[in-house]
Order: structure tokens, then C-alpha cells, then sequence
């Protein structure tokens, strides 16, 4: 395959940039931010370069990925809409995020949407976000992912963002990447974003098959924005869209911006620094470095060094604590619930686990325990993963009704267990310490 080859421009002067219907000056000592009616609004500091032939040598670029707004969060039941509600604060809080920084380059490295059925006031509140990075002049390109694939069905063939925004098609303000257009050339910012999405959720080959950005591209800055699973052996090779560690290698990028995995995360191939946003606002039990997204600054020194800085700023309120307790150190259920309550807080989703030997003696009943704790939490969730105890010490007589039971049930676990029934043994378990409660004269709770 030859070299990945430029598209259609999506900047056709290098200085200027069109919004609202006002043409005004996107470069030089200062840039004006654009305002609706036609109107410029006051001058915004900007970096300078020595003159315009010179190129931009520090770049700053805002990454992030793996938003899921509209996600359905089935899992949290009745809580679901109001994670919906954080999903799209943490956007939010991203924008506000890039204008607080004033950045140049908004990328969204996929699933920007959790699927391309969505009503259309939230693809325009999404493009209300979009439109405050526009009139600021902060460019914004958004790669198609696996959940918004860009095939027939395509949220972005149903939706044009930038028209949404008010921004004209040919400002280069608001793009979207697809199979047509798969990269975005910047002249004012002497940088190129190369993308390479599909119209398909899985993909045929490597995004980055056969890609090289050469040292014939007339661009300072080169940055390539994927959204895919980097291959794992024996783990993540069948994964949508995979790519390797060496084709990062050979990219030719200065940075690679990536999507997929919703825990942050960064790395480097050969030259080449690569980075996972992370979901902005954590969707599930088991990403605990989710929550964030990436800052980046591309600085050129006069000598031609260059480097790239990614640091990682928090957006998300949600947080998923996990914790084991061992069944040994609950006292009771109005004990355990006062203990899980000293953790309490709205933002938090709660996975509790209880360990290790139940005593007889312990009645937990989980329903009521998630019950009485709901308030407290954004979620929690309870899970009993404890074994009840064998029999410890001498045995009744073996002619008696206990003894009897008792040996008969422990050898039928000891079977079960060497044969690694673990299911049909703890079934067994729960029954020999009912069956111990009942014969001993105690009330059960069943």
C-alpha cells in the first residue's frame, strides 16, 4: 500500500476562518473570536510567530474519546438518566476545559455518541458545545468510532454539526472525519490531522496499514487520531479495529490520538507518543482511570528537537469504588449497613463484595441491604461471594439426626469439590449450615 495520501483541504485560506458570516483574521499576533449576527468580538492573546512564513512551533490540542453521550446504562436502572446527565456535564466541563487553556485542536478520537439513534436536542446540544470552541476559533475534528460508525445509518450523514453550530461548511471549524475525508489540513496552524475511519463497526484491516505521514509533507505537525484496540496478544486481536505497536512506529506522527479503551492511558513507539483519552466519565465498574482527558503540547525547539507533553486533567464526577469485606468481620446486618454508610456519597457507585466464611450465626438479606443504602449512593451493589463454615470440632454421634446429616452433606461438598463443582458445592455449603441451624434448634430466614 503507498503512503496515505492528503484529501480535500478543509482550510481553504490560510488566513482567515469564516463564522457566522463574519470573515475575519485566524492568525498572526492576535486572532478575533467570531460572534453570531456578523459582528467581531473583542481580540483573544495568541501565541506569535516571527512572521507568517515561519511555522507554528508549540501546538495545544485538547484529546478526548469514548464520550457515549445518549448511553442507555441499563445496569444502573432508575439512575441511568442521570448518568446520561453527567456524561454530557463532563462535555461540558471538556469544552470549558479547552477554552480555559485556549487550545488550537479539539480532537474527539471516537464515540462521540454511545449509537447513531439519537433525538435530535441532544445532537444539538452537542453542537451548541461545539459552536462556544468555534467562536473562540479552536478547531474541532471528530473521527467517527465503533459505536457512531460512519455507515448508512451514520448519526454524522443524519446531522451536519457544523451547520448545526452555524459555522460554514468550508471553515475547517467543525470537522467531522470520514472514509471521503479522512484527514483535515490546517495551513494556519501548519498542522495536519490524519484519520482513516470506516464504514463499517468492524474494520478490514489496520487503521494504519501502509500509513506513513513522510517527511514530504509540507506540515510541522502531524497527528493521527484512531479509534481501536492496539493488539494485545491472545487478548484484544479481535477486536473491531486493531493496529499495532510497530505501525505506530513507522506512522511518521508526532502524536497519536486514540479511542477505544476507556481507561487513560499513554505510551511511545518508537518516535512516536501515543495516548487513550479515556472515557471522560467513567461508564462502567472497571475503569477506575477513566474520568479524564488529555492535554497536549507540541513544541518544536530552534534546533528541530521536538516534544510532546500529555498531561491528563480530571472532568468526571463519578467514581467506582470496589470493596471486599470479609463475612468474619460483620457483626450483623444493622452493623454491616452502618459500616457501608460511613462510605456514602452521590457521586460514587458502590461494588461490594463480601468474602471469606460466613458464620452460622450471620443473616444478611441483600435486597434489604441495597435498599436502606440506595440514598446514600449513586449505585450500589451488594454481592454475597462468601462460603459458609464446615463443621468444626468433634461431631455430634454419628447415630443422631445432626451427625448424621452432617457427615452425609460435608462428604457430598468434599466430592463436589475435588470434582471443581464449585457451584453445586456451595450450594451444598448454604444447605449444611441452614441444616445446622434448624436441627440446633435456631429460627432461619429463607
Amino acid at each position: 500500500m503507498g503512503r496515505w495520501r492528503p484529501g480535500r483541504r478543509t482550510c481553504h485560506n490560510a488566513g482567515q476562518a469564516r463564522i457566522g458570516g463574519w470573515l475575519g483574521p485566524a492568525a498572526g499576533p492576535a486572532r478575533r473570536l467570531a460572534r453570531p449576527g456578523g459582528w467581531p468580538g473583542p481580540t483573544e492573546p495568541h501565541r506569535t510567530r516571527p512572521n507568517m512564513g515561519d511555522p507554528l512551533r508549540v501546538l495545544r490540542l485538547l484529546h478526548t474519546a469514548d464520550v457515549h453521550l445518549g448511553a442507555r446504562h441499563k445496569d444502573l436502572g432508575e439512575v441511568a438518566a442521570a448518568q446520561r446527565e453527567r456524561q454530557f456535564t463532563a462535555f461540558q466541563a471538556t469544552v470549558n476545559l479547552a477554552l480555559d487553556e485556549k487550545v488550537d485542536l479539539f480532537l474527539v478520537a471516537g464515540d462521540l455518541f454511545d449509537s447513531n439513534t439519537q433525538p435530535r436536542r441532544s445532537v444539538e446540544r452537542v453542537a451548541a458545545e461545539l459552536k462556544r470552541l468555534a467562536l473562540a476559533s479552536v478547531r474541532t475534528v471528530i473521527l467517527p468510532g465503533t459505536h457512531d460508525v460512519y455507515d448508512r445509518a451514520s448519526i454524522y450523514r443524519a446531522y451536519d454539526l457544523a451547520a448545526l453550530a452555524g459555522v460554514s461548511a468550508d471553515s475547517g471549524l467543525i470537522v467531522v472525519l470520514t472514509p471521503d475525508r479522512p484527514e483535515a489540513d490546517f495551513p494556519v496552524l501548519d498542522a495536519t490531522v490524519y484519520g482513516r475511519p470506516f464504514a463499517t463497526k468492524r474494520a478490514p484491516n489496520s487503521p494504519l496499514a501502509g500509513f506513513r505521514a513522510g517527511d514530504g509533507d509540507k506540515r510541522t505537525w502531524r497527528i493521527g487520531v484512531v479509534h481501536g484496540a492496539l493488539l494485545i496478544p491472545d487478548k484484544t486481536d479481535h477486536d473491531e479495529v486493531v493496529f499495532t505497536n510497530d505501525e505506530v512506529a513507522h506512522s511518521g506522527l508526532d502524536y497519536l490520538a486514540l479511542g477505544h479503551w476507556h481507561s487513560s492511558q499513554q505510551g511511545r513507539a518508537g518516535r512516536v507518543t501515543y495516548a487513550y483519552a479515556g472515557a471522560p466519565e467513567p461508564i462502567a465498574l472497571d475503569q477506575d482511570r477513566a474520568g479524564k482527558v488529555l492535554l497536549v503540547t507540541l513544541d518544536k525547539a530552534p534546533n528541530g528537537a521536538r516534544t510532546v507533553k500529555v498531561d491528563s486533567r480530571q472532568v468526571g464526577r463519578t467514581r467506582f469504588e470496589k470493596v471486599d469485606l470479609d463475612a468474619i468481620s460483620i457483626a450483623s446486618q444493622p452493623a454491616f449497613i452502618e459500616q457501608l454508610r460511613g462510605r456514602a456519597d452521590p457521586d460514587v457507585v458502590l461494588d461490594v463484595r463480601i468474602t471469606g466464611v460466613r458464620p452460622d450465626e450471620l443473616d444478611l438479606d441483600i435486597d434489604e441491604i441495597e435498599a436502606a443504602l440506595a440514598p446514600q449512593f449513586l449505585k450500589i451493589r451488594v454481592r454475597d461471594a462468601s462460603t459458609p463454615a464446615l463443621s468444626e470440632g468433634l461431631l455430634p454421634p454419628a447415630d443422631t439426626i445432626l451427625g448424621a446429616f452432617i457427615r452425609d452433606v460435608e462428604g457430598r461438598i468434599a466430592e463436589l469439590e475435588a470434582d471443581q463443582k464449585a457451584v453445586e458445592a456451595a450450594e451444598l455449603r448454604d444447605a449444611l449450615r441452614l441444616g445446622r441451624l434448624l436441627l440446633t434448634g435456631h429460627e432461619v430466614t429463607l
